[in-house]
Order: structure tokens, then sequence, then C-alpha cells
């Protein structure tokens, strides 16, 4: 077995990162369309540029909706241009170093440098794009667990 295989097998799902317009009206689409009813509180993150919310439907699947704080935001072209709205892919690492390794090693490019997360506590994430051009996110919490608000009933 090669490094990056090693490496990626102590890698955990997180979530699917979906840009949106407006968090709120983003909220009621996937609640209505996957009956997601668990939602975390509101996170604004200046840092990257983004508001954002987690969601987990009833299968366990975690979306996270990123609303730009503005025109400068990583995500803004996304949302101004109707491309990568379905934005990334997000894994949790106990060593970002080593698994950034491992996706330059399988030809992925860093889109940027690791920056905290307020979401994640402020420990680091870091964007990658892949010869697939698939983004992927890497988060340096492995025991992170995303807290959700009680659903109203």
């Amino acid at each position: 077995m090669d490094f990056a295989a090693i490496e990626q097998a102590s890698w955990r799902f997180d979530h699917l990162g979906l840009v949106v317009k407006n968090l709120e009206k983003g909220e009621k689409v996937l609640t209505a369309m996957l009956a997601i009813r668990e939602w975390t509180a509101k996170v604004v993150d200046p840092v990257n540029g983004v508001s954002l919310k987690f969601g987990r439907d009833p299968a366990g699947v975690v979306y996270e909706l990123l609303e730009p704080l503005d025109e400068t935001s990583p995500v803004f072209q996304a949302l101004s241009t109707g491309k990568a709205i379905l934005n990334h892919v997000a894994y949790r690492t106990p060593d970002l170093a080593a698994s950034a390794a491992a996706l330059k090693k399988a030809g992925c490019a860093p889109a940027g440098a690791p920056k905290p997360a307020i979401a994640y506590g402020g420990r680091n994430i870091q964007f990658f794009v892949s010869p697939l051009r698939m983004i992927l996110e890497l988060i340096e919490a492995p025991d992170h667990v995303h807290i959700y608000e009680t659903p109203a009933v």
C-alpha cells in the first residue's frame, strides 16, 4: 500500500459544500427537498469570506451551505456564474501537512494556503483541485462533531 492510501485511510467524510445566495433560503429548500431537519447555528467566517450552516439529512449526509460575504469571497464566482454550485467534498484528517502531501503526490494542486476556520474551532482547513477538477477540502480536526440545534416541532 502506498503512502497516499495509508494517509487517506485515516480521513473521515465531513460534508458536501453547496454555494447558495442566501443561507435561509438554502435551508428552506434543502429541508423541503431532502428532509433535513437538523441544522447548526449560522457561522460568519470573515477569514474564509463566507457565512455558513451545516445540515444533516436522515441518511446522515452532511451539507454545508456557503453564502459569500462579498465579491472577494472564494465562492462568489461559483454563485455568479452558476458553476460549481455543488462546490466541494470535505474530509477531516489528523495531519493536514501529510494529507496535503498525499494529495500533491496524486496530482492535486492547493487552491491556497491553510487557513483557520471558525466552524472548526480555529483548526486549519485547505482546499485542493484534483486533476479531474474536483475540489477537496481537508480539515485538520479529526474528532470534530457538528453541533445541531434541536429541530423545531
